[in-house]
C-alpha cells in the first residue's frame, strides 16, 4: 500500500505578543527651549515593558511601574542621550492617562561649558525624570504630550540640566 497514513492537519499557530516589551514609542521633541541648546530637534525612542503583576483598579495599578529604556537623538549634534528606569501609569478615563517616570541617563554633551549652545550638565550619568499626558487613539495607539529633565541633582560641580518637551506616539501590544 502506497497512499500516507491519515494524518492530522498541522495546527497554526497563533500569533503572540513579545514577553517583556508591551509598547514601543517614537516622538520628536524640542530640545531645552530655554536653554543653551535651544533651537535644535531630538528624535525619540523608547520601549516598555508588561507590568510583572496584574492589580486590580487604576489606584492600585501605580504601585506596579513599568520598565523603559530609550534613548534621544539630537538632530543638530549637540547633546544626545540614553536612559532608563521605571515608568507609573494613571489612567484618568479609558482613553486619558497621565503617566510619570524616574530613572537615569547617559550623555554625549558638555560636563563643563566649553562651546556656545552647549549645555554643562556637570556630570556623564545623570537623573531622568519625564510626564506625560496622552489619549489612547485606538486600542493599540497614543499619543502623547511629553516634557522630560536630565539633571545631577547637584552632585557635580556644574548642574545646568536638560529639559526637553516634545510629542510621541505609542503602539501597544
Amino acid at each position: 500500500d502506497l497512499t500516507p497514513p491519515n494524518t492530522a492537519p498541522l495546527p497554526v499557530l497563533a500569533r503572540s505578543s513579545p514577553t517583556f516589551v508591551s509598547e514601543v514609542r517614537l516622538g520628536a521633541s524640542a530640545q531645552d527651549p530655554s536653554g543653551p541648546e535651544s533651537g535644535s530637534a531630538n528624535l525619540n525612542g523608547e520601549i516598555l515593558s508588561v507590568r510583572p503583576l496584574t492589580v486590580a483598579g487604576p489606584v492600585l495599578s501605580l504601585l506596579v511601574p513599568r520598565v523603559h529604556l530609550g534613548g534621544s537623538l539630537n538632530l543638530d549634534g549637540r547633546t544626545s542621550f540614553g536612559y532608563a528606569g521605571l515608568t507609573w501609569t494613571l489612567d484618568v478615563t479609558p482613553s486619558v492617562f497621565v503617566e510619570g517616570s524616574f530613572g537615569g541617563a547617559v550623555h554625549d554633551g558638555e560636563n563643563n561649558p566649553v562651546e556656545r549652545h552647549r549645555n554643562a550638565l556637570g556630570c556623564t550619568v545623570l537623573f531622568r525624570e519625564s510626564g506625560s499626558l496622552g489619549i489612547r487613539v485606538t486600542k493599540d495607539w497614543s499619543v502623547m504630550a511629553t516634557v522630560e529633565h536630565l539633571s545631577n541633582a547637584g552632585l557635580c560641580s556644574n548642574n545646568r540640566g536638560l529639559t526637553n518637551v516634545g510629542v510621541r506616539v505609542g503602539y501597544s501590544f
